[in-house]
């Protein structure tokens, strides 16, 4: 009972977020939606990281490549075979699904920094692809003139009306993430995040577990590189490098890994970070390695988890000092 009415607590408040996120276009400028809509995309990806890092407790280092399959399949598709934007973004992210799953494959069998290695080798040759490939990708100068999304005669070329697109998207992947995290698999993947070979030995199929949300990730990744292919209408290889993996896992870690929420949250806080860090390039990875650091130190459970605990905590004991007073 306790536990139902705490999921609808949780659900009450994701709906009331995305009330509120709805009406961000009523409020904020142009510059100010486009961080939105960057923060809606990253969130994405980040939510399949959660999946994969809190909770199959496995490691990526080259989502940025996944990320980027996604943004090129479906900016080819759309330029040079015309056809329907909604599609190839679809198709960029079943395609980049598929290369995760080709990828974890072997890269799977392994673990810990030996998996990082990996994905991140993984990820540095989808970026040496996108450069060599130039027949198809352009090269380093990359795919302009990317056509917009289009509802019917409605072009979506407005920051406004995309945000709403994007935050529709970030909708159905939260609601696809709790989903999985509360099935079934989602036991077993926790199982197999606190003892793999206790896992192991009550049935659990691990490497069936982690190919599934390797896959499942890429396919979020891929989703996002559709809609940020589609909404900057230019893309090139500079986009999708190793230092976005990076901060893609940073995200994920300073938010809490295993609260698919407080990933997104993560997401939120250094994408506007990066932002402001625009200007001081040189800083950026500094700064955010060294807060990486520490909130692996005073909050290996994620800024935003261990906030919530603190909160939680608090509010318990003014109620218990309150309870005696008011019997």
């Amino acid at each position: 009972m306790r536990a139902n009415r705490r999921r609808l607590v949780n659900w009450l408040g994701i709906v009331c977020g995305f009330g509120l996120l709805a009406s961000l276009p009523l409020f904020l400028n142009d510059f100010l939606m486009t961080i939105a809509v960057v923060i809606g995309i990253n969130v994405i990806i980040v939510f399949g990281l959660s999946l994969l890092m809190g909770y199959a407790g496995q490691i990526s280092l080259g989502h940025a490549g996944l990320y980027g399959l996604g943004a090129y399949t479906s900016a080819v598709m759309s330029t040079k075979l015309h056809l329907d934007p909604w599609l190839t973004i679809v198709a960029g992210a079943l395609l980049a699904g598929a290369a995760a799953y080709l990828i974890g494959l072997p890269a799977l069998r392994l673990r810990g920094h030996y998996l990082a290695m990996a994905t991140l080798g993984a990820g540095v040759i989808m970026q040496i692809m996108f450069v060599e490939l130039s027949g198809i990708t352009g090269g380093p100068a990359g795919i302009s003139s990317i056509p917009n999304l289009k509802i019917g005669h409605l072009i979506l070329d407005q920051t406004g009306a995309y945000f709403y697109v994007v935050l529709a998207a970030v909708a159905v992947s939260l609601w696809l993430s709790l989903n999985v995290v509360r099935s079934q698999k989602g036991r077993a993947l926790r199982a197999m995040h606190g003892n793999e070979l206790a896992a192991a030995s009550i049935g659990v199929d691990t490497a069936r577990a982690k190919l599934f949300i390797f896959t499942l990730s890429g396919v979020f990744a891929g989703l996002a590189g559709g809609l940020y292919a589609h909404y900057l209408t230019y893309i090139s290889p500079d986009s999708f490098g190793t230092s976005l993996s990076i901060l893609l896992v940073a995200m994920v870690v300073i938010g809490g890994s295993q609260s698919v929420v407080a990933a997104g949250l993560g997401a939120a806080l250094l994408t506007v970070i990066s932002e402001y860090f625009r200007t001081y390039q040189d800083w950026s990875l500094v700064f955010f390695g060294l807060s990486l650091v520490l909130v692996m130190i005073f909050a290996p459970r994620g800024l935003f988890v261990e906030t919530a605990a603190v909160a939680k905590r608090l509010v318990a004991r003014v109620v218990k000092r309150r309870g005696p007073v008011e019997s």
